[in-house]
């Protein structure tokens, strides 16, 4: 009978971590295709389009250590639920600025672009809206990182680590791209065709739906009992003589973790970015490009969806490093491919991801399917590289936890790079640096993830919580 109470209190901590996988992707992948809007009403300038994503982002920065040391305090439940309500004020002040300084104008900047062939140089004002849409990116940043913080090492914990604790982290991960596939999509319904009239106002109703969806979570784990080992009452105070920055392979895995997180969001951000450009520079979308590119992105995540579940169903027999491997050398082979081949080898998109406008079919290069396809292989990088990073750490995964978070700041950086890249040389040239970062990983994979530290004591005696759940 206890047993049996045991393995259901397990099973509901890790519908929970799944939950709450999910709503990190959906806080996180707005601020992509919003960026479109900021884009367009600045005279097609990307750089500022995607400073919403780097705000995001830039959030795990500042909050990855301090998450960390939260869950040491006040356990992994009361961080999920700061981390929700935070959500809810980030979504709002998002809300906000659609309805004030919009009449604001701070300062005028210049872009430069190119009109069929032409470089043509306009001037556009900078209002400040603006700025409290990119308080609100930050804020939610907070939110995401704190939830980041909570579930990567409780499903870890919860499948024991090894190749079970990837499993439960690829599940959980295809929940998270299953919620990161639908967002683009919706917002590039939302959106249509940019137009100088398109404002953010048009995608409030999403903000909306996503203010809901958090308090309607925060009270569903408000009743779920999670475990906290590092709550134990009674248990001895654990001795702390070395840190995650001691390991080599936690090391190189905190740098992987920047560059992961770059190129999941740097691959489809610019993606967006590419296909709903219809000036020169863009992939040459006829119609409703935002609406178009929103779906095919949304195509990225959902194959990210296939790729976890799939790895989420052989990560009990395949291991990790073998996985990591084999999606690094495809990806970058993908991506050299689409750089090298012209954006006029088109072919049609399919009736089920876009019906066209008037029966007429839509048409994108070549280049962004083999973009999308990466989506495969991005699916089982994170799982991958978080699981082989504190593998045998023991008692300073905690510590851990919270440094990958602050590197998560890569998704922000690293993308906001590629778009200066893109807005100077092309957005095709721009994906040089998705290459240079994928062989970092292979390299990861290859020798880097090798724990070379064992000497290094990482065990104390578990308490009775501890033992219930590993």
């Amino acid at each position: 009978m206890v047993q049996k109470a045991q393995t259901n209190g397990r099973t509901i901590a890790i519908i929970a971590m799944f939950f709450l996988f999910a709503m990190i992707s959906f806080v996180t992948n707005l601020a992509a295709p919003i960026g479109t809007i900021w884009g367009n009403t600045f005279e097609g300038n990307s750089v500022l389009g995607m400073m919403g994503n780097m705000m995001n982002f830039l959030a795990y920065l500042f909050m990855g250590i301090p998450a960390g040391n939260l869950l040491v305090k006040i356990g992994y439940k009361k961080t999920a639920l700061w981390a929700m309500a935070i959500g809810v004020i980030g979504l709002f002040v998002q809300y906000l600025s659609s309805q004030a300084g919009a009449d604001t104008a701070l300062f005028t900047m210049q872009s430069t672009i190119d009109e069929g062939g032409m470089m043509v140089t306009k001037e556009f004002t900078v209002c400040l809206n603006f700025f409290i849409y990119l308080l609100g990116a930050f804020i939610c940043g907070f939110c995401v990182c704190m939830l980041n913080t909570v579930v990567n090492p409780m499903l870890n914990l919860l499948g024991g680590g090894g190749n079970k604790g990837n499993q439960l982290l690829q599940t959980g991960g295809a929940l998270n791209s299953l919620s990161g596939t639908l967002t683009p999509f919706f917002v590039g319904a939302l959106i249509g065709q940019l137009t100088k009239s398109t404002t953010i106002q048009a995608v409030t109703p999403l903000l909306f739906i996503a203010m809901g969806v958090f308090v309607a979570a925060f009270i569903v784990i408000s009743f779920v009992a999670i475990p906290e080992p590092n709550l134990s009452k009674g248990h001895k105070k654990v001795k702390y003589s070395h840190s995650p920055w001691n390991f080599r392979h936690t090391v190189l895995g905190v740098i992987g973790i920047f560059i992961y997180v770059g190129i999941e969001i740097g691959i489809p951000g610019t993606l967006n970015f590419y296909l709903a450009d219809q000036k020169a520079s863009g992939a040459g979308v006829i119609g409703d490009a935002s609406t178009i590119a929103g779906a095919i992105v949304a195509v990225y995540w959902l194959l990210m969806l296939i790729g976890r579940s799939l790895s989420g169903a052989i990560s009990g027999k395949v291991s990790t490093r073998a996985q990591l491997i084999s999606v690094s050398a495809v990806a970058t082979i993908l991506v050299v491919l689409a750089i090298f081949i012209p954006k006029t080898v088109t072919v049609p998109v399919p009736e089920f991801v876009y019906s066209g406008l008037n029966g007429e079919q839509a048409m994108v290069p070549v280049s962004a399917y083999l973009l999308v396809i990466c989506g495969l292989c991005t699916s089982v990088m994170w799982g991958g590289i978080f699981n082989l990073a504190v593998e045998g750490l023991g008692k300073y995964t905690a510590q851990a936890s919270g440094i990958f978070m602050m590197m998560v700041v890569g998704g922000g950086v690293l993308p906001l790079v590629q778009q200066f890249i893109a807005k100077e040389a092309g957005y095709m040239t721009s994906y040089w640096l998705i290459v240079a970062c994928l062989l970092y990983l292979l390299f990861y994979g290859l020798v880097g993830s090798k724990n070379v530290n064992t000497d290094i004591p990482v065990n104390e005696e578990l308490s009775e919580e501890e033992q219930l759940y590993l």
